[in-house]
C-alpha cells in the first residue's frame, strides 16, 4: 500500500506545474469539486489576511491607513507592488486628508513623491505640479522616490504608474469615508461605482506628462475595478470581519467573490486548457492558490486535489 501511495505521489509531482490535475478536477461531481475549491479559496484568504495584519500593525492599528496601503498595493501590477507601497508610506493618508480640499494638491503630493514626474519633459501643468510638490515636500518632510523603483517593462498604457497615481489622487480627493464605503460593497457593480474614478481633466488629453493623446476620460475601468473587488475589497472585508468578530462581513466577502467574474490570467488559461472552468472569482482564487502555492513547490501530498487523489487511489 505504501508503494502505491509513493507511485501515485510521484505521478502527481511529475505533472505539477502543468495543470495535470485539471482534467481530474473537471470530472468530479459538483459537491466534491466545490469542497476542494472551498478549501483552497479559504487557504488563500488566510494567507492574504496575514499580509493585511502586517500592514495593520504598520499602520498603528488604523484601518483607514491600512485601507490606503492596501489600495496602493493593489493598484498596479505585481512588478510595481513594492513601489506603490513605498509611495503610500511616503505620502500618507493623513497627508492626503489634510490636502484633499484642493484636489490638485493631492495629485502633486502623490506624483511628486513617486519620483515619476522627473522622467518626462514638462509643460505648464506638470511644472506647476512640481512646484507645488516642493512646497508639500518641505511641509511634510517627504523624500521623493527614485524613479528607478518603477518597472515599465511591457506595461499597458492604461496601467501606467503615472496614470494610476493620478487616478488614486482623484479617488482619495473625491471620497469621504472610503473604508466604510468599501465595507458596504456587496457586488462587483458596487465596487465599480466606488473605484470607477477619472483622473483630473489634464489626463483626458494626456497619456503621460506633456504627451498629448486623443481626448478621452482616463477612468479606472470595469476590469481593474473587478481586480480591486477581488484583491482589496473582499480581503479587507474578511480581515475586518475576522478582527471584529463580524460573521456577516466575512460572509459578504465570500459572496462578493462569488458574484465577481473569474480573473483572466496565465494561470486561468492553464486551468481552462486542462478542462477546469472557474465560474467566478471565488473559484479562480482557489485555482490560483493551487497553481502558486502547491504545484510549483510540488506539494502534492498537502494539496486538496493531490490528497484526495492519493486517498481515492488507496481506497480502490
Amino acid at each position: 500500500m505504501q508503494g502505491l501511495d509513493e507511485r501515485m505521489l510521484d505521478r502527481l509531482k511529475t505533472g505539477a506545474g502543468a495543470f495535470a490535475c485539471g482534467e481530474y478536477l473537471a470530472e468530479l461531481d459538483t459537491l466534491h469539486r466545490s469542497e476542494i475549491l472551498k478549501d483552497a479559496a479559504y487557504d488563500r484568504l488566510r494567507r492574504k489576511i496575514a499580509a493585511v495584519e502586517e500592514l495593520f500593525e504598520e499602520a498603528e492599528r488604523n484601518w483607514n491607513q491600512t485601507f490606503y496601503l492596501m489600495f496602493f498595493r493593489t493598484l498596479g501590477d505585481k512588478r510595481n507592488q513594492r513601489a506603490y507601497l513605498d509611495l503610500a508610506r511616503r505620502a500618507t493618508y493623513a497627508m492626503v486628508l489634510r490636502e484633499r480640499a484642493v484636489p490638485r494638491n493631492v495629485e502633486a503630493l502623490l506624483l511628486g513623491a513617486s519620483g515619476l514626474l522627473g522622467l518626462y519633459r514638462h509643460d505648464t501643468y506638470t511644472l506647476d505640479l512640481g512646484r507645488d510638490f516642493v512646497y508639500l515636500a518641505s511641509k511634510y518632510g517627504i523624500e521623493p522616490m527614485d524613479a528607478s523603483a518603477w518597472d515599465f517593462t511591457r506595461i499597458h498604457p492604461a496601467n501606467h504608474p503615472v496614470l494610476r497615481v493620478a487616478q488614486a489622487a482623484a479617488f482619495f480627493a473625491g471620497h469621504d469615508f472610503v473604508m466604510e464605503r468599501m465595507l458596504d460593497c456587496r457586488t462587483p457593480e458596487d465596487a465599480a461605482r466606488l473605484f470607477g474614478v477619472e483622473a483630473s481633466a489634464y489626463w483626458c488629453t494626456h497619456s503621460l506628462p506633456a504627451v498629448r493623446s486623443q481626448e478621452m476620460p482616463k477612468r479606472i475601468g470595469t476590469f481593474k475595478a473587478n481586480l480591486l473587488a477581488i484583491n482589496l475589497v473582499s480581503i479587507l472585508q474578511f480581515a475586518y470581519g475576522s478582527h471584529t468578530g463580524n460573521d456577516l462581513l466575512r460572509d459578504r466577502a465570500v459572496t462578493l467573490l462569488e458574484r465577481t467574474p473569474a480573473e483572466e490570467n496565465v494561470y486561468m488559461r492553464g486551468w481552462r486548457s486542462a478542462g477546469t472552468m472557474p465560474r467566478n472569482a471565488f473559484e479562480s482564487q482557489a485555482l490560483l492558490q493551487l497553481a502558486t502555492e502547491y504545484c510549483p513547490k510540488r506539494r502534492c501530498a498537502e494539496c486538496p486535489i493531490g490528497a484526495r487523489r492519493i486517498k481515492s487511489r488507496t481506497e480502490d
